[in-house]
């Protein structure tokens, strides 16, 4: 049976709000210099760790786990809120479930946050489930997330698909020897996802069903 990976964060919902103001709340309370929001959406996709070392140019870890820990001060209870659906996600999904395939969430961003923001868009009922990382950082790379949930799922690489706007779903695909395809209505273009090898390209999420290869 076919089944198909969901990234969160710019795929299935847009958080450039909740994400952007959560990271500058963290680099306010640290005593850094502010930055504008259009400067942070390159930081929507990757692991927050990887995010904070480069924004606050710094290998400390002590002090990336303190600004990811004011970050998720805010983020767990006003940021995961401030966030949009994408339009025709629901549909699209129930689409895709309609031709009988499995459909699940695979997002960097902590499982315990994804499930709130699936349960907070009324999509728990169109995922069979939803995997994240944990919050210390444990399979927030998304080629050990997706074999994650290959074994735990008993899902066959060449019968999956990875979803996602980013090229870090991609290549966590093609590490899995999933096939991929790159959304370009998040915060990834066509040429980043193109570039690490996205099997297909979808401009707007009722492209994705006729993307996936049938099996």
């Amino acid at each position: 049976m076919v089944a198909v990976l969901f990234d969160l964060d710019g795929t299935l919902t847009d958080p450039k709000i909740g994400i952007t103001s959560c990271i500058q709340y963290a680099i306010d309370r640290l005593g850094y210099q502010p930055i504008a929001t259009e400067e942070l959406l390159w930081c929507i996709g990757p692991p927050l760790k990887t995010s904070f070392a480069k924004l606050l140019q710094t290998a400390d870890e002590g002090l990336v786990d303190r600004a990811i820990s004011l970050y998720r001060d805010r983020f767990s209870t006003l940021g995961l809120f401030e966030n949009v659906l994408y339009p025709e996600i629901p549909e699209t999904l129930e689409s895709i479930r309609a031709k009988g395939y499995q459909t699940y969430v695979a997002t960097s961003k902590p499982h315990i946050f994804a499930k709130r923001i699936i349960e907070h868009f009324s999509l728990s009922s169109l995922f069979d489930g939803i995997y994240g990382s944990e919050l210390d950082g444990t399979r927030s790379i998304k080629g050990e997330l997706i074999r994650h949930v290959l074994l735990r799922e008993n899902l066959a690489p060449e019968e999956t698909v990875m979803v996602g706007d980013r090229f870090h779903d991609v290549v966590g695909a093609k590490q899995n020897q999933v096939f991929a395809i790159g959304v370009t209505y998040g915060y990834g273009t066509e040429e980043e996802l193109s570039t690490h090898g996205a099997d297909g390209i979808a401009h707007s999420p009722i492209d994705i069903p006729n993307l996936i290869p049938p099996k």
